[in-house]
């Protein structure tokens, strides 16, 4: 395994050219894949959704994020608003390293929507003001995180699926957060 910088994470992303896909009829979405130097290299912060009803991604973790505004001029200004909303970060002094291919998600219930996400350099761990959205945040390892893949059954509703995730202690990483933090494993090299 290699350690991973900024720089390396910077260079990596810097050489390919991101998948963009069509609307097609979705509505828009941006995260943000937000990294810091940690003990051991580097440090991606999670988050964990609140329980609200109506929201199909309810109590699951993820990254910050959310649908495109109107007023927003692009998909970037969309992850960082969404990103000073949820968890009181203002992104206007990280670095922007690049963004990931686009994805939307693959069950039928979910709205039709493409998530396009971006990654920043935030340097020291920021001080967090978490929204209602937002239950709670970790910062994790990228090593600790290629260390933690699982394939689990869960229940979500009232439908039983397998999936493939991340365990760390009792959150599971899974789904559209998987999927984009996947790829992501594999182009800065630590899986």
């Amino acid at each position: 395994m290699i350690r991973v910088t900024i720089e390396s994470v910077r260079d990596r992303l810097s050489r390919r050219d991101p998948v963009t896909a069509p609307l097609a009829g979705r509505a828009e979405a941006a995260v943000a894949l937000l990294l810091s130097p940690g003990r051991t290299g580097l440090d991606l912060l999670l988050i964990r959704r609140a329980e609200r009803m109506g929201d199909p991604w309810s109590g699951q973790m993820g990254l910050p994020g959310g649908r495109r505004d109107a007023a927003d001029v692009d998909l970037i200004a969309t992850a960082v608003r969404e990103t000073r909303e949820e968890i009181g970060l203002d992104l206007s002094g990280a670095e922007l390293l690049g963004q990931l291919d686009d994805l939307a998600p693959t069950i039928e219930h979910l709205p039709r929507m493409l998530v396009r996400p971006y990654v920043f350099a935030v340097g020291d761990k920021p001080e967090l003001l978490l929204s209602e959205e937002v239950a709670l945040t970790l910062w994790t390892g990228l090593e600790t995180l290629s260390a933690a893949v699982v394939e689990e059954t869960i229940m979500v509703r009232e439908w039983r699926r397998s999936v493939t995730g991340y365990r760390l202690g009792p959150h599971l990483v899974w789904g559209m957060t998987e999927r984009i933090l996947k790829p992501f494993m594999e182009l800065t090299g630590v899986v």
